[in-house]
């Protein structure tokens, strides 16, 4: 009879161990998952951080717009900087555009280069577009072929405009914001696609290195920093050529010189900019 009083003492004895064994094991884990949860809401908690700290760097504060009357680079406040002007060089890139870029970039100018769809077809043209981005440029859309869009139907002017735009985003990551139409001719459907997709419509104020007069670097240079069209906000017309790429240093420092400061296109108000960093 002692002997099993004796065994039921020590077999309770050992399943209050066991129990309290146990608790102390459901402890731990209550602990580990608790402290895990935190690591797990801390990690959260940086991501987001991290996430809402680069939403804040991609944000942009506009400074200028485009005047829609006279594609001037107007301040979007009253007293913003007024005597601007912008560079801008089309139908890139088509075997000098690089060349131009690496040159602004040596001089820390800005610019907007247009590109046709057509000229990334190519390998090299993928890289050039690449590269030009690389530095820093902002990448317009100026068609795919370069057509006049009031001579093409409807259909084709999406193709030309939509198509570029997704070829350009399928190289560099992002879609154009601005869009300047071939001769400067848009119709009202193409200004449609514009709007729809974000960009900005984009002509110029003034240019001339498709004049027979003005395809020497010399003659170029003097005539964009002496014509009576250069004023506040002017919008220069350029274009990927041998002469162009010979006078942009000329031209650049000629600018800067009468006082203006080159407008960086990032400031430039777009809407297609504004939704994307919300």
């Amino acid at each position: 009879m002692k002997r099993i009083v004796l065994f039921s003492a020590l077999f309770s004895t050992f399943i209050l161990a066991g129990c309290q064994a146990g608790e102390t094991s459901l402890g731990a884990t209550e602990e580990t998952d608790t402290a895990s949860q935190v690591m797990v809401d801390t990690t959260q908690d940086s991501t987001a951080a991290v996430e809402e700290e680069t939403i804040e760097e991609e944000r942009v504060a506009y400074t200028h717009e485009v005047n829609s009357a006279t594609f001037t680079i107007d301040p979007i406040e009253e007293d913003g900087e007024t005597k601007v002007a912008l560079l801008t060089f089309d139908d890139a890139p088509d075997g000098n555009a690089v060349q131009i870029a690496e040159t602004l970039h040596e001089l820390g100018a800005p610019a907007i280069f247009f590109v046709n769809g057509m000229y990334l077809e190519s390998e090299e043209g993928k890289e050039d577009l690449q590269t030009i981005y690389d530095m820093g440029f902002e990448i317009g859309n100026h068609t795919y072929t370069h057509p006049v869009l009031t001579q093409i139907s409807e259909e084709e002017q999406r193709e030309e405009i939509v198509r570029t735009n997704d070829v350009v985003e399928e190289i560099i990551g992002v879609r154009p914001r601005f869009f300047r139409a071939p001769h400067g001719v848009n119709s009202d459907y193409s200004r449609q696609i514009a709007e729809e997709e974000g960009m900005v419509l984009m002509n110029w104020t003034y240019g001339y290195d498709w004049e027979p007069d003005y395809q020497d670097p010399e003659a170029l240079a003097d005539i964009m920093l002496n014509t009576p069209y250069l004023n506040d906000g002017a919008n220069l017309l350029m274009h990927d050529r041998t002469w162009t790429r010979d006078a942009v240093a000329d031209i650049t420092t000629g600018l800067e010189e009468k006082g203006y400061t080159l407008i960086d296109p990032k400031l430039i108000y777009s809407p297609e900019r504004e939704v994307s960093a919300e």
